[in-house]
C-alpha cells in the first residue's frame, strides 16, 4: 500500500488502483517528516486516473509540512538524536513558511516571511520580490542587493529575455550560474542588468494568483549553485504559496491607502497657529481592521481672537463611520462661523445626527476660549471633560456630569466655563486613547494626569518664552500616545488627542469706550480711535478704522438702540467692535444707482479682511477686522 511505502521510504509514493477498497483510482502518500525520521503519513485518494501532476505534489509537500510544523508546536520536538533528512530539513520551515503566508496583511508583510523563512533554508543570500503592472516590474522588497542595482531595475520594462519566458510559460526558471544563463537565453548578454547584478545563480518563481503572473520572486546565490530535485520542488510549492498572499495583500494595500486617503481628506491638514491658541494633534485609527475611523479634531479661528476646540467620535470605526464624521465635522464648522454659544450649537448639531438614522450616535466636545475674559466655556455630549495643565504644572480635570451622545440626547446642553490662566494646556481626548481591554476609562484618565504632570511642565514653561513653536507640544503628543497605546498592532478603538497652548490678551492690548445714544456718538468714537491708534502706533490704520466705526456706531443710531460700546483690540489684526442692545440682523443690500443710502455694509465688507456679527443673551457685537500694517 502506498501509505506504507511512503513511511519505509521517507519519500513521496503513488500508487495506482484501489488498495483500500472505496473506489479510488490511486493513492498519493506523503510522509510525515521529523528530524528523527517518520512519524506518519498523508495520503490523498484520487477519483480520477493518473498521477497528480508537478503542481498538486507541491500542493501536497506544503501542506505536509504545515502539518509537522502544527504536530512539533502541540506534542514538543521530537530529540534530534539523529542527523536530519534533506526533505526533513525542508519540510518544518515550509510549513511554518504556509502559516506565516496565512497570517501576512500587507505586501511587505509577505516579503518579511520570504526573508524568515526563504533565505536561510535555500542557502540563498538574495531575494528580490517585484510586481508587473502594465508592462513594467516593480520593486516592492529586496535583501541581498546594492541600492544602486534596485534603482536600475525598478520600473524598467518586462521584457528582460527570462523575465519574459517565466511570465509567458508561468513555470519555475532554475539558473545555476552565470554560464548557464547565457547558454539558455544568449539575449541576455546584452542587457543592462547582467553587468550590475551581484549574483550568480538564480531562481526564478512566477506569482500565480487567479490564473496569471502578478509579479516574480527571485532567489539568488552569490556563488554558482546547483539546484536538487527536491529544492525544485519546494520552490515551485513556493511560488503558488505566494502568489495566492501577494494578491491578498495587494487588495489590502489598495484598500489601506484608499482609507488613509479618505481620512487624510477628512482631518485638518494642519491646524492654524493662532494669537490665542497653538495646537498640536494625532489621530490613531485602531490597529486591527480598517485603518480608518470616525474620530476627529479641529481648531476653527472665532471672531475677538476667541478660538473653538473640537474633538468627537462618531461610534464605531469605518469608512461609514469616517463618512459620518466628515458630515459632523463640516456642520461644526459652518455652526462655529455663526459665532453661537457652545449648547445652543449642540442643539443643532444633535438634530443632524438625529436625521442620520437611528443607529448614528457621536460624542463631542466643544469649547470656546476667549483670550479677553480669560475663560473657556464648553459643553459635553457624552464625552470625556478636557485636562488642564496650569502653568505651574497643577493638572486639573473638571468634575462634571457630559450630556447623553449627539442623536440620543434631548436639547437642551449643560454649558461649562473655565477660568485659564495666562499659558495654560487644554487637554482634549477620545476614549479610545484612555480605554483598552486591560483598563477603563477611569483608570486610564488616572494614568493620562499623572503622565501629563510629569512630563507637561516643561512645555509650558517653554511655550512662554515662544508661544508659536509648535514643537514642544508635538514631542507632548508622542510621549502621551507611546505611554498610553504602547502596542498600536493590539488597539481595537479609533484614538483622537489634541492638546492645546492658550494664550490670553493682554490688558494694554484692549480698550474700551461706552458712547452716547446720538448722532454725536460717531464723533467721539472716531476721536477716541485716533486717540488710542496713535498710542499703539497705528496711525496708518487711523483713516479706514474712523471710516468703518463711524459707519457701524451711525448704523446703531438709525436702526438699533443703545446701549452703545466701543471696543477695540490689538493682535495680529486690528479687530473693531460695536455692541448694541438690540438683536437685529444687519444685511447687506442692493442698492439703487438713485438711493442716497443703503451701502454702508459694503463700505465696511470692502474695507475690512474680515467681518461678521456675534449675538449674546440680550444684544449683539458687529465687528471688522483689519490687516496690521508690515
Amino acid at each position: 500500500m502506498a501509505p506504507v511505502h511512503a513511511v519505509r521510504r521517507g519519500a513521496y509514493v503513488w500508487g495506482e488502483g484501489d488498495s483500500l477498497g472505496i473506489g479510488a483510482a490511486g493513492t498519493a502518500a506523503m510522509p510525515l517528516l521529523r528530524a528523527a525520521g517518520p512519524v506518519g503519513v498523508l495520503s490523498v485518494l484520487t477519483a480520477d486516473p493518473g498521477e497528480p501532476d508537478e503542481v498538486r505534489r507541491s500542493l501536497l509537500r506544503a501542506i505536509t509540512g504545515w502539518v509537522v510544523a502544527r504536530l512539533e508546536g502541540s506534542a514538543g520536538a521530537t530529540p534530534r538524536d539523529s542527523a536530519p533528512t534533506a526533505e526533513g530539513e525542508r519540510s518544518v520551515p515550509m510549513g511554518a513558511l504556509t502559516a506565516a503566508l496565512a497570517e501576512a496583511i500587507t505586501s511587505q508583510d509577505v516579503m518579511q516571511v520570504l526573508v524568515k523563512y526563504v533565505l536561510r533554508p535555500f542557502g540563498a543570500d538574495g531575494l528580490l520580490f517585484t510586481v508587473l503592472e502594465g508592462s513594467r516590474i516593480h520593486v516592492i522588497g529586496a535583501v541581498g542587493y546594492p541600492e544602486e542595482f534596485l534603482k536600475l531595475i525598478d520600473g524598467t520594462r518586462s521584457d528582460q529575455v527570462v523575465i519574459r519566458d517565466v511570465v509567458r510559460t508561468r513555470t519555475l526558471q532554475l539558473i545555476g550560474s552565470k554560464a548557464e544563463l547565457f547558454r539558455t537565453f544568449p539575449a541576455a548578454k546584452g542587457e543592462a542588468w547582467i553587468a550590475a547584478t551581484p549574483k550568480e545563480a538564480w531562481a526564478y518563481l512566477p506569482v500565480i494568483a487567479s490564473g496569471r503572473a502578478i509579479g516574480l520572486c527571485v532567489v539568488s546565490f552569490s556563488e554558482p549553485h546547483a539546484f536538487s530535485d527536491e529544492e525544485r520542488t519546494l520552490l515551485t510549492a513556493l511560488s503558488g504559496l505566494v502568489g495566492q498572499a501577494l494578491e491578498r495583500a495587494r487588495l489590502y494595500d489598495v484598500e489601506h491607502v484608499r482609507a488613509q486617503q479618505l481620512q487624510r481628506g477628512l482631518l485638518p491638514r494642519a491646524l492654524p497657529r493662532l494669537p490665542a491658541a497653538t495646537a498640536a494633534a494625532r489621530y490613531l485609527p485602531a490597529g486591527r481592521g480598517e485603518e480608518v475611523g470616525g474620530d476627529w479634531y479641529d481648531l476653527i479661528p472665532l471672531s475677538a481672537d476667541r478660538v473653538a476646540l473640537v474633538i468627537g467620535d462618531v461610534m464605531g470605526h469605518g469608512i461609514t463611520e469616517a463618512a459620518v464624521m466628515g458630515r459632523l465635522r463640516t456642520a461644526v464648522r459652518t455652526l462655529a462661523e455663526l459665532d453661537m454659544p457652545p449648547d445652543e450649537l449642540f442643539g443643532r448639531l444633535n438634530d443632524l445626527v438625529w436625521e442620520l438614522g437611528e443607529d448614528s450616535y457621536a460624542t463631542c466636545l466643544y469649547a470656546d476660549f476667549d483670550p479677553v475674559a480669560r475663560t473657556c466655556s464648553y459643553c459635553l455630549a457624552g464625552h470625556l471633560p478636557p485636562i488642564v495643565i496650569h502653568p505651574d504644572g497643577t493638572v486639573h480635570s473638571p468634575d462634571v456630569s457630559p450630556d447623553p451622545p449627539l442623536g440620543a440626547a434631548d436639547p437642551p446642553f449643560s454649558a461649562h466655563q473655565l477660568h485659564l490662566p495666562d499659558e495654560s494646556l487644554l487637554v482634549l481626548c477620545t476614549d479610545g486613547l484612555v480605554e483598552s481591554d486591560t483598563r477603563d476609562v477611569d483608570q486610564g484618565l488616572v494614568q493620562l494626569g499623572r503622565i501629563l504632570a510629569e512630563v507637561a511642565v516643561p512645555t509650558v514653561r517653554f511655550g512662554a518664552t515662544d508661544h508659536d513653536d509648535v514643537r514642544p507640544l508635538e514631542e507632548l503628543c508622542d510621549t502621551v500616545v507611546s505611554a498610553l497605546l504602547p502596542d498600536r498592532e493590539q488597539t481595537t478603538d479609533d484614538a483622537g488627542l489634541l492638546i492645546v497652548r492658550t494664550r490670553c490678551t493682554a490688558a494694554n492690548d484692549v480698550a474700551s469706550c461706552t458712547l452716547p445714544e446720538d448722532p454725536q456718538a460717531a464723533g467721539q468714537a472716531r476721536a477716541y480711535i485716533r486717540k488710542q491708534l496713535a498710542r499703539w502706533g497705528l496711525d496708518d490704520l487711523v483713516l479706514t478704522t474712523e471710516l468703518l466705526v463711524s459707519e457701524l456706531v451711525g448704523n446703531v443710531i438709525r436702526h438699533a438702540k443703545g446701549p452703545i460700546r466701543l471696543r477695540l483690540l490689538r493682535s495680529r489684526s486690528l479687530i473693531c467692535e460695536v455692541y448694541d442692545g438690540s438683536l437685529s440682523t444687519p444685511r447687506i443690500r442692493h442698492a439703487g444707482y438713485t438711493d442716497e443710502g443703503g451701502r454702508g455694509l459694503q463700505l465696511v465688507a470692502a474695507l475690512s479682511s474680515r467681518w461678521g456679527a456675534r449675538y449674546l443673551h440680550d444684544s449683539k457685537c458687529i465687528w471688522t477686522e483689519q490687516d496690521l500694517p508690515q
